[in-house]
């Protein structure tokens, strides 16, 4: 009776402190000590939603009754409740329990509005969750609702280390995973493809982190990569960053490897920047790499053609509009520049020519008709043949018919 007497004061207290906007009585009221017990804090919690509170303050005040009781999701490394609990008694074993408790507690409290609770602490959140082993609800419960903002989610906040030791990465690559496709699922209802665009940028910027682990498999690097739709990808920088990066760290990968890896990147969707570096870079298959400087040359060819016209029309007498001074020099250096890059581009073309012919050089091993001299051996002998028997008078079939061989044979 006390306990309930107790609580309905505080929460009638505590609401109109909140209607009153007194934030040192509310300070106050989380020092309390009778509000350290869960039980106490979820009845309150109840009583302060019943009045009629804002979804978003209820987030407010669990947020920081998290932070205050539990250091992990305070950010600070250091509090005075981390100190004090250190030197209680009780086993490891039984604050481990009491913590996943909590943890679990506070997920079923959350607010289901979906801006109620910052993704900072939901980060938080799901790192403490994880690290404790909350259940299976409680933590698809978790993975959801960060799921529906994982476009806020930063790079920092998602480096959740993998705590069983089952993962033989480091970071917990499967929990990025699964956020990303219930992320796409979400999204393919609503469609917003900025948020889609965010998440793009934070799966390859993970990609490059995740690739400087030795234990990193090819197939989880593939299912990661192909997680997100690849229309939300506008350009392919940061994943070809990503291959490039798995590809220097893990050098004893198979040649089907790198083909697999190579054919998640679209060559069109390359800056040219990062087709400069890949059109050199001995990592790559050499087919990706011709497709490279085949896109390149293709957007060269669309660019000078778009070009001509503006320029033509700067000539003819009959133009209903005079390009101003300014215009036409920038269209002069914008050609320059395209005649620049085709002159690089052929540059890049002579130089994989090279490679190709030394290994091919290679390959021969000092015969004559290796594979590439074979056709130009065939080629050449013909010629020859048609050019001196062209007139009839003599064929390869006569020649081989007026052997004594085969007039003397006895079949």
């Amino acid at each position: 009776m006390n306990t309930l007497t107790t609580t309905t004061t505080t929460t009638s207290t505590f609401a109109a402190d909140l209607k009153g906007s007194s934030p040192v009585t509310a300070e106050s009221w989380f020092d309390d000590a009778c509000v350290l017990d869960i039980d106490h804090f979820v009845k309150t919690l109840s009583g302060i939603k019943a009045k009629g509170v804002h979804s978003e303050l209820l987030g407010s005040l669990i947020s920081h009754y998290a932070s205050k009781w539990l250091p992990e999701l305070s950010g600070r490394e250091m509090t005075t409740m981390s100190i004090s609990s250190r030197s209680s008694p009780e086993s490891s074993v039984a604050a481990w329990m009491k913590k996943r408790f909590l943890i679990e507690t506070l997920i079923g409290i959350l607010p289901s509005e979906k801006d109620s609770v910052q993704c900072g602490f939901l980060m938080r959140l799901l790192r403490v969750a994880s690290m404790v082993e909350v259940s299976p609800a409680s933590m698809a419960e978790l993975e959801a609702r960060v799921a529906a903002q994982l476009e806020r989610v930063t790079l920092k906040e998602v480096m959740i280390p993998a705590f069983r030791h089952t993962c033989g990465t480091v970071l917990d690559v499967g929990l990025v995973l699964r956020l990303v496709k219930r992320f796409v699922g979400l999204e393919e209802g609503q469609g917003k493809s900025g948020a889609a665009a965010k998440v793009v940028k934070l799966v390859d910027s993970y990609l490059a982190e995740v690739a400087l682990e030795p234990e990193m498999k090819v197939e989880e690097f593939e299912e990661l990569a192909k997680a997100v739709p690849s229309h939300a990808r506008t350009l392919d920088d940061g994943l070809y960053r990503a291959i490039d990066t798995y590809m220097k760290t893990h050098p004893g990968i198979s040649k089907q490897e790198r083909k697999t890896l190579s054919k998640l990147m679209d060559t069109k969707k390359l800056s040219s920047e990062a087709s400069n570096h890949a059109a050199q870079n001995e990592r790559l298959p050499v087919r990706s790499v011709i497709q490279i400087l085949s896109s390149d040359h293709s957007k060269i060819a669309r660019l000078t053609s778009d070009y001509s016209g503006p320029m033509s029309l700067t000539r003819s007498p009959n133009s209903t509009r005079c390009h101003s001074k300014r215009e036409l020099l920038a269209q002069h250096q914008e050609v320059r520049r395209l005649k620049d890059d085709v002159t690089r581009l052929q540059l890049q073309c002579q130089s994989l020519q090279a490679q190709i012919d030394r290994i091919t050089e290679k390959s021969r091993k000092g015969s004559r008709r290796g594979f590439f001299g074979w056709s130009t051996f065939v080629s050449k002998n013909s010629d020859e043949m048609v050019n001196r028997f062209h007139d009839g008078r003599r064929t390869p079939m006569n020649t081989i018919r007026a052997t004594p061989k085969w007039r003397h044979s006895s079949s």
